[in-house]
Parts: structure tokens; C-alpha cells; sequence
């Protein structure tokens, strides 16, 4: 959808006469039917003459075309200015310019991001070459009219009150200023000439418009380059009930068309090969010319997929196809082909970084594609907002008239194989009672430590062969380090313990990176992603007493998004509150607990809980 579209005169004439944020805002009600934020409208004002001044000193001929505000399909982003004319090759030729009245920037270790004062703080953001590139990819990448018509698309962007190149065009994001080059304010004769030499003659053939009514479909390249990555990539390889799984799936998207909407529910605990099943089918219905996308409410898994997948650690055209769970609440009913939700446990009811847009996950996902998938495994919630559970997937299902099919990934590839450990997890961290109330007979290097040095030196000796053992903690210690990295977050003075929380330079690719030992990760970094060895620090927000497992969410750091809101429920509902979160908790240190594939290892700040994990181990060596 394109708010505001006219030829590069009438643009001119819009600004020359001060009136063209008041053309584009009456446009934008009548379209998106909501009212911009007056920064916004205060950008256009700014911006856009800025590009008026650019067009005049490139000559650009007045029967350009100009679009502003174009939303991309499948996104809820738009696109700031676009020039569309014919090349000097003669090719249909469309410019996607991202505008930025940023003043100054400074540079992250983390790939295509950088910080700038936005909103009243510093905040980060992606660098303005990277969002110009990825939106044009990702026009091209899906749109029919592009690949069939050979339009020619040329992303760059324009910093006009940023003076200082140093930061924006660090080697650091050469790959991104290579993909999309920068401009900054002194910049603006170098901005005419890259526009003149892409639109050396007007748009007479509509470029535009065509764009804006073309179909979508992922294109062949995108198809291509995604099988030949999965093509040979043994960690994806799919066994046992993980192909049932895959091809009932692409049996109910053949169904699709003739039947209607379909809806997959797969429960499966941890290790039965959720993730590997969701980029098998990513890459097989991408490849089939289906809009599919891989969906993750924590970052974490989609970052380190998406990674894996590619090989690379920094972003590549695939991050289009990795999502959020939020990335839904205006999606067209129908839109899209396939939503593949990995981690549907982690689903929230409200989106959005205040939690105050949308109405519910679910129902968002299940009304934008024509086949949902949801892999869900109920005992890994882990904070107080995850609705994920299978009977409010089947309830919005059948909300919607689709079709419900259920099934179940039974083999186990984490805990060395064994259903028995993590049978024996649910026992003893008194989630429920099971056959398995004791290690004896399970085939899995569990340890306890009475230091947690100890437990640390034997997980940084463990990581040597394939960097794949980390120390893990309950989320019961503030993140002061992520602003001061000097500081050693995770402290244990008694043991002269101490250690940082995971870099916020590494971001959600923490678990991976080469030298991430020496930091310790939390329930965000590591949920949904597997290991070697793991091992992991209970927090005072788990005790036992005399056998008995208590655990208090006001034991939990100030930073934990997890129980958010949890003080004001235990006004308003206290058995409810305590409830709720004990479950949170106690699912928290399952799931860290099961993040191993060989082992896992235990130390408690609580002698008693140490001592209570210790006598299961002496139990078991005592029985051989």
C-alpha cells in the first residue's frame, strides 16, 4: 500500500508550497485509518524537503515517479521515499531511500546495529544501509510484478543533519554500506548523482503502481539459496517421528486450498527436534513458491536458526523470513501461506514492546495464514504473560472454522536420549510426580558441585572440543552489566565467585558465539536451543525445605520481564499469583536444566538445596 503517490512535479509543488505533510497526512488517515505521531508528521516536514533539494540539483525528470509511505506486504514497516523512472540501460528503475534526521550515531559490537537518541534515549537500532537493503530484498524477494518485469531495485540512505561519517561507515558495517550506501548531510550532491544515475528518464509505465498490486511469492533466488544452505546441513536432518511430522504438514498445505484454513498443533519436550522440523518445512515451502515464515516470540532461537542455517553469524537476506510473534496484529486475514511457531509456549496475548497492540497472538497467527504450526511444549512457560497452551490453541481454532490436526514428537535427542531424566526433572523439582523419582537407571552425566568454580572450570574444560558447554543461572541477579560491562553481574562472595551476565554486544546469538564461556546466560539466551553441557545455578527464588521445594518470585532480579506484574497480582489474587509463578519458576530451572545433550551440572546458593539435589546423585552411585 502506497499512503502518498504522485509524479516528481507534483511532489516538488507539495513541498515548494509547505502543504506536502498535510497531503501525505490526509492520505495516511484515509488509508491506515490511524493518526501518526507528531514526530512523524515532523519528519516528513523535514525530510522530505531535503529530498526536494536532492531531486532539484539531480535534474530528475519531472515525470518521475514518487511514493511515500509505502508499506511493505507481510511487514507492518514502511518505506520513507521511493523514485521509480527508467535507467540508463533502459531498465525499469525504482530507488528505495530511507531517511534518518538522526545528529549523531555511535557504533555497537553487534552486527548492522548502531545507537541514537531516539524517543527521549539512547537507544538501539539497525543501521539505516541494513533497513534500506532488507526492504528492498524483501520486495524483491516476494514480489511477482518485480521478478517478472525485471525492475531494477536500488536501496540507499540519507542522514541529513548527520555530519560525521566516522560511526556510520565504519568498516564494522561495510557489508551493509556495500548493499546500500549512506549519505549524510554534506552528502547531497553525491545523493543527486546516485539518483541520477538510476532514474535518468521519467515512469511512464506506472512502476509504482504495478509494484503495489503485485502478487506474492518468494522467488526462485530466495527458494534457491535457502535449499542449497539446508542442502547437506546434517543438524537439520529429520528422523523417526520428525518426518511424519514434516510430511503431514505439506499434506495439510496441499489441503489448504480445497478445505480451508488448517491448523498443526505438535507437542513435543525438549529435544524431540521442534526447531529442526520448523526449518525443514521453512526451506521446503519456500521452495514450493510459498510465503512461509519461521516464528518465535523469544529472539534467541530465531537468531542462532537463522544463523546456523545460513552459516554466518551476520544478517542475511533469510532474516526476512524469521519473525517475531507480534509481527501479525495488522496482517491481512489470509495473507500468508504458512506461520511455522516454534516455542508456541512462549506466545503472549498482547504485542508490542509495551504489550498494549493487538488483541491475541493466537488468533492473529491462526488469521493471517492459511496453515498454522504450532510446536509447544505447556511445561515451558516461563513467564507470567505465556498464554501458550494447547487449549487455547484449539480454542482459537475452532474460532476461526479451521481444521485441527494434533501430533506428537516422542524421540528423544537431548539428556543423552533419556525420557527417564527429564521424567526425573518434573519429580525433582516438584512439577509432578513421575515414574522417575530417582537417577537410578538413567544414563546421563548429572553432577552436583559444591563450588561453583569447580563446576565452572569443568564447563570452560568441557567447551574446548566444540564450544558448546555454557553456565547458565536463574534470572536472581541484576543485569548491571549491560551498562557498565566492567561489572560482574552473578556474584557468590562466600565461594569468591563471580561472573558476567551474557555481553549485550552478543545480543540472542550469546549461546554460539566463540568466547561466550565466560559469560553466564539466563532463561532468555538459552530457551529453545541445546547444548553439550550446561551448567546451572539456582537462585535463592528456589528452596527446599525438609524435602520440600519453595520458591518466591521476589527472589528474582528487578530486571526479569518474567514476573512482571507479579506484585500486583499477589495483591489483587494471592493463591492465584503464587500459583503462577511457582509454575514459572520451577519450569525456569527445567528448562535450563534440560538444555544439555550430555550433561548437565548443578550448584544452589542454598546449602539445603544443594544438599537435597546431592543425595540423588549419592543415591543412584550407591545402588551400583
Amino acid at each position: 500500500m502506497i499512503v502518498y503517490s504522485a509524479t516528481r512535479r507534483e511532489f516538488s509543488d507539495d513541498v515548494r508550497s509547505n502543504r506536502i505533510e498535510e497531503r501525505i497526512l490526509d492520505r495516511f488517515l484515509s488509508r491506515l485509518g490511524h493518526r501518526p505521531s507528531a514526530s512523524e508528521i515532523h519528519s516528513w516536514r523535514n525530510s522530505l524537503q531535503q529530498m526536494h533539494n536532492a531531486l532539484d540539483i539531480g535534474e530528475i525528470p519531472d515525470d518521475a515517479g514518487v511514493a511515500i509511505e509505502y508499506r511493505i506486504p507481510l511487514t507492518s514497516r514502511r518505506v520513507d521515499f521511493m523514485l521509480s523512472g527508467i535507467d540508463s540501460n533502459d531498465r525499469d528503475s525504482v530507488i528505495i531511500v530511507e531517511l534518518k534526521q538522526w545528529s549523531d550515531v555511535e557504533k555497537t559490537g553487534k552486527d548492522a546495529i548502531v545507537r541514537t537518541w531516539l524517543g527521549g534515549s539512547l537507544r538501539e537500532v539497525t543501521h539505516p544501509s541494513y533497513q534500506a537493503w532488507t526492504y528492498a530484498a524483501l520486495i524483491q524477494d516476494f514480489n511477482v510484478e518485480i521478478q517478472d518485469s525485471n525492475i531494477s531495485l536500488r536501496p540507499c540512505a540519507y542522514l541529513h543533519n548527520c555530519t560525521d561519517p566516522i560511526v556510520i561507515r565504519s568498516d564494522f558495517y561495510r557489508e551493509h554500506l556495500c548493499r546500500a550506501p549512506v549519505f549524510l548531510r554534506n552528502d547531497v550532491e553525491d545523493l543527486a548523482a546516485f539518483l541520477k544515475k538510476f532514474v535518468r528518464k521519467g515512469d511512464r509505465s506506472g512502476i509504482l503502481y504495478r509494484i503495489e498490486g503485485g502478487r506474492l511469492r518468494p522467488s526462485k533466488n530466495l527458494a534457491d539459496h535457502l535449499a542449497s544452505l539446508l542442502d547437506g546441513n546434517r543438524e537439520f536432518t529429520m528422523i523417526d517421528h520428525q518426518k511424519i511430522v514434516y510430511e503431514t504438514a505439506l499434506d495439510l498445505m496441499k489441503r489448504v486450498e480445497d478445505s480451508g484454513k488448517q491448523v498443526l498443533l505438535v507437542e513435543g519436550g525438549p529435544g524431540t527436534g521442534k526447531s529442526v522440523v520448523a526449518v525443514n518445512l521453512l526451506v521446503e515451502l519456500t521452495t514450493r513458491g510459498l510465503v512461509t515464515h519461521y516464528v518465535s516470540r523469544n529472539a534467541a532461537p530465531r537468531a542462532v536458526y537463522e544463523s546456523r542455517l545460513s552459516g554466518t553469524l551476520s544478517k542475511t537476506r533469510i532474516t526476512n523470513l524469521f519473525k517475531g510473534s507480534g509481527a501479525y496484529v495488522d496482517c491481512e486475514p489470509g495473507t500468508i501461506d504458512c506461520l511455522i511457531v516454534d516455542e508456541a509456549h512462549r506466545l503472549n496475548e498482547k504485542s508490542g514492546f509495551y504489550q498494549n497492540q493487538g488483541d491475541n497472538q493466537i488468533r492473529e497467527i491462526i488469521r493471517a495464514a492459511g496453515l498454522s504450526i504450532f510446536f509447544l511444549d505447556q511445561d515451558q512457560r516461563v513467564t507470567l504473560k505465556d498464554i501458550g497452551e494447547r487449549s487455547e490453541i484449539r480454542r482459537h481454532a475452532a474460532a476461526a472454522g479451521a481444521c485441527l490436526t494434533e501430533l506428537q514428537l516422542l524421540s528423544q535427542f537431548r539428556c543423552n536420549g533419556s525420557d527417564g531424566y527429564l521424567s526425573w526433572v518434573n519429580s525433582a523439582l516438584q512439577i509432578e510426580e513421575t515414574a522417575n523419582p530417582t537417577l537410578d537407571g538413567i544414563d546421563f552425566d548429572f553432577r552436583v558441585f559444591d563450588s561453583p568454580n569447580e563446576m565452572r572450570d569443568e564447563i570452560v574444560r568441557l567447551n574446548r572440543d566444540r564450544n558448546k558447554s555454557r553456565m547458565v543461572a536463574g534470572y536472581c541477579w541484576d543485569w548491571e552489566s549491560k551498562k557498565n560491562p566492567g561489572v560482574m553481574d552473578v556474584a557468590i562472595p562466600e565461594h569468591g565467585f563471580e561472573m558476567r551476565w551474557n555481553l549485550d554486544s552478543d545480543g540472542s546469538l550469546w549461546i554460539i558465539q566463540d568466547d561466550s564461556v565466560k559469560e553466564i546466560g539466563c532463561i532468555h539466551t538459552c530457551q529453545g536451543l541445546e547444548l553439550d553441557y550446561v551448567g546451572v545455578i539456582f537462585g535463592e527464588d528456589f528452596i527446599v525445605r525438609n524435602g520440600k521445594v519453595e520458591t518466591d518470585a521476589r527472589r528474582r532480579s528487578k530486571n526479569d520481564s518474567s514476573v512482571r506484574g507479579y506484585k500486583k497480582m499477589l495483591r489483587e489474587n494471592p493463591a492465584k499469583a503464587k500459583a503462577l509463578a511457582d509454575r514459572v519458576i520451577k519450569n525456569t530451572y527445567r528448562t535450563l536444566m534440560t538444555r544439555g545433550q550430555k550433561g548437565c551440572f548443578l550448584f544452589c546458593v542454598d546449602q539445603e538445596t544443594n544438599e537435597y539435589f546431592r543425595n540423588f546423585v549419592e543415591e543412584k552411585h550407591g545402588n551400583r
